[in-house]
């Protein structure tokens, strides 16, 4: 299984977006979307602002491909589920830390979204 490299890690978190493009049933990518990502040890996760309705996290749940771009690093990732909650509450605390200064109305959408968190692995 292909991981980030700490290289690839520095330079993404240094980010508040990531532009996701996940592969549509008919195996075309979708136009890349902006997204709110966090950290947590070596992986990167992901979350639907919108819940299960976001156009995106359901081509994602559907493919489990697609590609990412944060600044000068683009990768080819699988989508994987992510639905430890211990995980999710680690993930639910690094949004607030991270994205806090935006305020509660952004945030609070992204932590009450758990359920379509996503982890990125790179292939």
């Amino acid at each position: 299984m292909t991981t980030w490299t700490g290289d690839e890690l520095s330079r993404i978190e240094q980010d508040d977006e990531l532009e996701v493009a996940p592969v549509r049933g008919d195996g075309a990518p979708h136009a890349p979307l902006p997204v709110w990502f966090v950290r947590d040890g070596e992986d990167l996760f992901i979350r639907s602002f919108h819940g299960e309705s976001g156009v995106w996290y359901r081509a994602a749940r559907a493919s489990h491909e697609g590609r990412i771009q944060c600044g000068d690093v683009a990768k080819d990732v699988t989508f994987v589920e992510a639905d430890d909650p211990g995980l999710n509450d680690r993930i639910d605390a690094a949004y607030r830390t991270k994205y806090g200064r935006f305020g509660a109305r952004y945030v609070d959408s992204l932590v009450a979204a758990r359920d379509t968190t996503l982890q990125l692995m790179p292939r």
